[in-house]
């Protein structure tokens, strides 16, 4: 656990410093702005490459720690001049230890989540709506990074943008149709989140993640809170978000509280 932590703080005080820099050379540009405002609303017709990582302690009943980076591909697609469809792709990338037993490791790939979205293009009074089906594919490496299931199910998200704010949610819920894994899948998903957006390209959001498995009984979720800037990296537009999370429900492998930082490639028409 030590050296989790050594590698937790080198890897906070290299957030920081590139959070400095930022703010020291970036001058308040409006297309920063757009940019941290279509990054608020995840049916935006922006072409992205989130890379978020997530740093877990004292996960389950052994008091373990978990490192989750989750790839994250955003493509738009123009379907006619009313409607775009949006892939929006989870492959989660997982290393914990002392999670599933005392001195236990687990390193691989955990379930892809698929998701589509159907949404207008024209926004009227600032309401964004978009619906479609998501799919998890049972991709896991180990037993215990994966439920081992095909599982498909509906798939929807409205959202307010209201001059700086963006505020709404995205529900899903899923069952399991097939695959080797021992427990079927019925859980339900559940995303608020707010997120103010400044003129300088930075961001303040509050956003809350659950999960309720309805065959097992189990809820758990967490709160997280980010601070968010658009960027320059050379010519490669980005956005970089760091903040505190706190879980919450009784899942007995939730973790006791956790850190997100994420690193967004853009790339604007």
């Amino acid at each position: 656990m030590k050296k989790n932590n050594l590698l937790l703080l080198l890897f906070l005080f290299s957030i920081g410093v590139i959070f400095a820099q930022t703010e020291e050379t970036q001058e308040p540009t409006s297309s920063a702005e757009d940019l941290a405002k279509k990054l608020a609303n995840p049916v935006s017709s922006l072409i992205s490459l989130p890379f978020q990582t997530n740093f877990d302690f004292g996960v389950g009943p052994f008091d373990g720690f978990r490192y989750n980076l989750n790839l994250q591909p955003v493509i738009p697609v123009s379907l006619n001049e009313n409607w775009n469809m949006i892939s929006r792709t989870i492959i989660p990338i997982v290393s914990q230890n002392d999670v599933t037993g005392k001195g236990n490791n687990e390193t691989g790939l955990g379930d892809i989540a698929q998701s589509i979205f159907f949404s207008p293009k024209k926004v009227k009074n600032g309401l964004v709506l978009g619906v479609g089906p998501v799919f998890v594919l049972p991709t896991a490496t180990d037993d215990f990074l994966g439920a081992n299931k095909w599982s498909v199910g509906p798939n929807a998200l409205v959202l307010k943008i209201s001059g700086q704010l963006t505020y709404g949610a995205l529900v899903n819920h899923v069952w399991s149709i097939g695959g080797s894994g021992i427990n079927d899948v019925n859980a339900t998903f559940f995303q608020p989140f707010m997120t103010y957006a400044t003129k300088t390209g930075a961001s303040f959001s509050l956003a809350s993640e659950n999960t309720q498995s309805w065959d097992n009984r189990v809820f758990g979720g967490f709160v997280g809170a980010y601070y968010s800037k658009v960027t320059k990296f050379g010519k490669q537009m980005v956005q970089l978000s760091a903040g505190p999370k706190v879980f919450y429900g009784n899942n007995p492998f939730n973790p006791e509280w956790g850190i997100r930082a994420t690193l967004v490639l853009l790339f604007p028409k």
